[in-house]
């Protein structure tokens, strides 16, 4: 018998039954024979509901503007939607609507169009631009406004791919700002403004809905082991490159969130929504959070806002009987989260947490959760915010001019007039700071003659001056922030984000005394690399592995089949004007001697004019200082065949990061396997890898696999592996170091004291959730070629203890002996990391095993660390 029938099809299904059972029935004086009765057809639950369903029924709508159903071909939420067809829908609003203007603000890496709809009245939206420079000029001046001046909402969904109720919800709101006729849309739209941003992150949202969809039955499965609840590596939470999102608004390493912030600059709004789905067995949550864990640069009163809002969410939802909980589990602390960037800049950010269905339907503690009634409770609270915002709207308006001038007033009373920032040699981190700061209006200046602070050079025109006495003071103070105690240590997210320490600048905090001594220009310019002429007749060409870019030049170069030499040690050779340059150990040499296409000089001086590498010409393998340059010291590096181990048990986050890594940056075109075919890959005889990266995961092979991957390395492979990926590696003396124990760790911590109502704390002390620490390194081995200082900030995302040999061979970098530099660790952990491994090797006959305990790609915006996954690469061969 079938249990999963629709109401109707179970009733005809039963009706049919009796029938068949007693072959006729009596209906008053007549009586109905049947006779070969018809197969029943069972009338799936499609599991979607009309538009008009989850709208309010107070307003009227146009029947001009198209409905999702009469788009999609199906109710929402019956089908999960794909990001093409919320495309064409918003696309189709904007065409029928005469209040909605779309643009396309950005492409995702997957070349989809990022959307932005803004839906006002017909009179504001002749006279937009007017409004929304009247609104960016109060931002600036901090002037008040009147009650008349527009409110801005900007309404942001499902940032995260596999969180569509967000997304799907959108269809909804979109019609109804669109269609609603009447005073209640008409008090919203004829005196105020609505950005509408349908999908934060189209790749991951497509990927999901395929996922979903795929799985979908004309029976709807609510067990939640059923393949549809359970979603494939890599999941749709991710963009392309497998990031999360919803960590990238500060950091912006993707063209996703460029887009964003570029309009969330060009309209300042007052308030921001962001909306996400959490576990299956949740209710809802909306903020306000727990209120010590917000920002410390975070104004009281954004939260006494927030909560005045919340209070027009429940009562929505306690209209609607719905269960949803406040002021618990997620703090409003990472300046880069999509909750928190808002709150920086005088807009009140608000985070909404929905469970999740993770499919169509699945079942929970709380009953059977259907997907469009996910989608349901998303409208409602879109709904709500407009209602609470637009009671609350003279506070609102308030609050941000108020916002200006607390701003003010804290830049005024800080000590702290501004930091110097620059670099020694490698121009490009410094390039690629600037440019992050130009993208959140941060002002600066460059230095304009060259000076010293606190016994650190600064040389004009590569370094810069970054005042406090500016709009974006808090942001300013953020990301130069190395604060370590907080009011309340339990963290949902990293704990710090010092850029400075990312890209591995120069900084230090100014007072006005030492404000004055540093010379800059406010029109001034950061110097760019001087490129050089490439002198065809040249006895060999050469340039700095100190260079960010050098990775890629030297993958160029190799790619198009020029042969290359990478040196030992440190030496300097003669220019064509006879000027000694000074090459660091790991330095790249391209010789004539060695047989070169025919086009050299032009291959050359192609790739320096796209990397803006600086290219050496030299008219002598004599060198005045260091090896020469035909010395068994300049040894040849070979075009690498890079494989990243991904796949179920590997961790998406850090695969996606290594790959865009070398996607982006180097140039490097990485095979991703995964773990399961490793053996397999290795073994294949049509394709020879050099180099085999491990994410942080959990791995597992049989001795026979095993055996492969070892005889592969002892053959002359790299094995390379970070995080937890080194429990394995050590497990099976891959590497000679050893793995902290849990106990340890627990037995570092005093319980005597504690209660039981104690633990989330305790549990929270013994994480590292994203914190600096800094670690020594040796400048000569080849793991740290292209560094310049003896000290590294890495930045530490787990409580991974590593204790390897001790020999400078083998461990080229520890951490210092109190390594702790930004964010929070408890003394207990800092104490038990300090002068631990951050970095150790071993051979295996002919090959060689490297092990980083920390992710030097994290979120794609630690500069700073890159090259030492690039000296795992290309400078590796010195190892073995």
């Amino acid at each position: 018998m079938l249990t999963n029938l629709h109401k109707s099809a179970r009733k005809n299904h039963l009706a049919l039954a009796t029938a068949l059972t007693f072959g006729a029935m009596s209906l008053g004086a007549a009586t109905v024979q049947t006779v070969n009765a018809a197969p029943v057809v069972i009338t799936p639950d499609k599991g979607g509901k009309s538009v008009h369903d989850f709208l309010p029924s107070t307003v009227t709508y146009n029947p001009a503007i198209p409905t999702p159903e009469s788009v999609l071909g199906a109710n929402i939420g019956e089908w999960h939607v794909r990001h093409d067809q919320l495309v064409e829908y918003m696309k189709l609003l904007a065409n029928a609507s005469d209040r909605i203007t779309i643009e396309e603000t950005g492409r995702t890496h997957e070349n989809r169009p990022l959307l932005l709809l803004t839906i006002t009245s017909p009179a504001n939206r002749d006279n937009i631009e007017t409004l929304r420079q009247q609104h960016i000029d109060a931002m600036q001046s901090g002037d008040k406004v009147g009650d008349d001046a527009p409110l801005v909402f900007y309404m942001g969904y499902s940032i995260h791919g596999n969180e569509p109720s967000g997304s799907n919800a959108s269809l909804a709101l979109a019609y109804y700002l669109a269609a609603a006729e009447g005073d209640e849309i008409n008090a919203l739209l004829d005196n105020n403004i609505v950005l509408l941003d349908p999908s934060f992150n189209p790749d991951g949202l497509s990927r999901f809905a395929q996922w979903a969809n795929m799985h979908k039955g004309k029976q709807l499965v609510s067990d939640s082991n059923h393949r549809e609840h359970d979603e494939g590596w890599p999941s749709g939470r991710t963009n392309h490159y497998w990031f999360d999102l919803n960590r990238d608004w500060l950091l912006l390493a993707h063209p996703e969130s460029q887009a964003r912030i570029k309009q969330f600059h060009k309209w300042r709004p007052h308030v921001l929504t962001d909306f996400h789905e959490m576990g299956t067995d949740s209710t809802y949550f909306f903020q306000p959070g727990v209120r010590s864990r917000k920002n410390p640069l975070t104004p009281d009163e954004n939260v006494t806002l927030t909560e005045a809002l919340a209070t027009y969410h429940a009562a929505a939802f306690d209209e609607q009987g719905k269960l949803y909980f406040t002021e618990e589990a997620f703090d409003d602390f990472y300046a880069g989260k999509g909750s928190t960037y808002p709150d920086l800049h005088g807009s009140i950010g608000i985070l909404f947490e929905q469970a999740s269905a993770r499919g169509h339907i699945q079942s929970s503690i709380n009953g059977d959760l259907a997907f469009k009634d996910t989608i349901a409770n998303q409208i409602t609270t879109s709904l709500s915010t407009f209602k609470g915002a637009l009671t609350n709207k003279a506070a609102i308006l308030d609050y941000q001019s108020g916002f200006v001038e607390s701003t003010n007033a804290l830049a005024k009373d800080d000590d702290t007039v501004g930091y110097v920032v620059g670099t020694s040699g490698d121009i490009a981190r410094l390039e690629a700071f600037t440019a992050l700061l130009e993208q959140h209006h941060i002002q600066y200046e460059v230095i304009s003659e060259s000076s010293s602070v606190d016994g650190v050079d600064y040389s004009a025109g590569m370094a810069i001056y970054v005042p406090t006495n500016q709009q974006q003071y808090r942001l300013v103070k953020s990301i130069f922030s190395t604060q370590t105690s907080f009011e309340n240590n339990t963290f949902y997210d990293v704990s710090t984000w010092n850029l400075a320490l990312a890209f591995n600048l120069h900084y230090a905090p100014l007072d006005k005394g030492e404000a004055r001594k540093v010379k800059r220009a406010e029109s001034g310019k950061v110097k760019t690399a001087v490129l050089n002429d490439v002198k065809e007749n040249a006895y060999a060409y050469g340039f700095s592995w100190q260079h960010y870019y050098a990775p890629a030049m030297l993958q160029t170069l190799l790619e198009a089949g020029v042969k290359v030499r990478s040196s030992n040690k440190a030496f300097s050779a003669l220019d064509y004007k006879g000027k000694a340059i000074d090459l660091p150990a790991g330095s790249i040499l391209i010789p004539k001697g060695l047989s070169q296409p025919a086009n050299l000089s032009d291959i050359v001086n192609n790739a320096q004019a796209q990397l803006q590498v600086p290219i050496f010409s030299f008219k002598s393998g004599l060198t005045p200082h260091g090896n020469d340059m035909g010395s068994r010291s300049m040894t040849p590096v070979n075009v690498p065949q890079v494989l990243i181990v991904g796949g179920e048990g590997t961790s998406e986050y850090e695969a996606g990061e290594i790959w865009h890594y070398f996607d982006t940056k180097v140039g490097l075109a990485a095979s991703i396997v995964e773990q399961q075919h490793l053996a397999a890959a290795l073994t294949d005889p049509t394709i020879q890898y050099t180099h085999v990266i491990f994410p942080s995961g959990r791995y597992g092979f049989s001795d026979g696999e095993r055996s492969k991957i070892e005889s592969w390395v002892k053959a002359g492979g790299t094995v390379i592996g970070q995080k937890s990926a080194l429990n394995y590696f050590a497990e099976h003396k891959w590497l000679k170091a050893e793995i902290v124990n849990r106990d340890t760790i627990n037995n570092a911590f005093d319980e005597s004291e504690l209660s039981y109502g104690d633990g989330a704390a305790l549990y929270a002390k013994k994480l590292v959730a994203g914190a600096v620490y800094e670690a020594t390194i040796d400048t000569s081995h080849p793991l740290f070629f292209g560094y310049e200082n003896d000290t590294l900030p890495m930045f530490k995302t787990s409580n991974l203890i590593v204790k390897g040999d001790e020999s400078p061979f083998v461990t080229p970098a520890r951490y210092t002996e109190a390594p702790l530099m930004a964010g929070f660790s408890d003394k207990a952990m800092v104490a038990l990391m300090a002068e631990s491994t951050a970095v150790t090797t071993n051979r295996m006959e002919r090959g060689v095993v490297i092990g980083f305990t920390d992710n030097a790609q994290f979120r794609g915006y630690w500069y700073g660390t890159n090259k030492m996954l690039a000296n795992a690469i290309y400078q590796s061969h010195k190892l073995r």
